[in-house]
C-alpha cells in the first residue's frame, strides 16, 4: 500500500509547516486529490489513521477534495473536465489533449493551534 509512505511524506511536510509557525497541535489536514493520481482516498485515509501516531497530527482530521479531470485540447484549445476513462476533448472530440487537472496530490490548507 503506497499510500502509507504518501501520508508519512505528507505528515512531515506538515510537521515542517507546524514548526514553522509554532503550532502546538495540527486539528486539520485538507487535501486534493486528483481523479489520475494513482492514490486512493479511502486507502489513503486508513493509511493516515497509522501514520499521524506520535505526530503533532495524532488527533487531526483529514479532509480529501477529490479533484476532477481537466484536459486542454490542442485542436480547438478548449478546456474541459472530463471523466477519467474518456480523456477527449468535450467540445470538438480530438483526442490529443494535455491534462492540466487530476494528476495532483496537494496539501491545500491547515488547521493549526499555537
Amino acid at each position: 500500500m503506497h499510500e502509507l509512505s504518501i501520508c508519512q511524506g505528507l505528515l512531515r511536510q506538515v510537521e515542517k509547516v507546524a514548526a514553522e509557525n509554532n503550532a502546538k497541535t495540527v486539528e486539520l489536514i485538507r487535501l486534493r486529490v486528483g481523479a489520475l493520481s494513482g492514490v486512493e482516498p479511502p486507502l489513503l485515509e486508513r493509511a493516515f489513521e497509522i501514520a499521524r501516531a506520535g505526530t503533532l497530527a495524532a488527533e487531526a482530521e483529514l479532509e480529501i477534495e477529490e479533484g476532477p479531470v481537466v484536459v486542454k485540447c490542442q485542436e480547438c484549445g478548449a478546456s474541459s473536465a472530463v471523466p477519467v476513462n474518456n480523456l477527449v476533448c468535450q467540445y470538438c472530440g480530438e483526442w490529443r489533449v494535455n491534462v492540466t487537472e487530476g494528476e495532483e496530490l496537494l496539501l491545500l490548507s491547515l488547521e493549526i493551534e499555537t
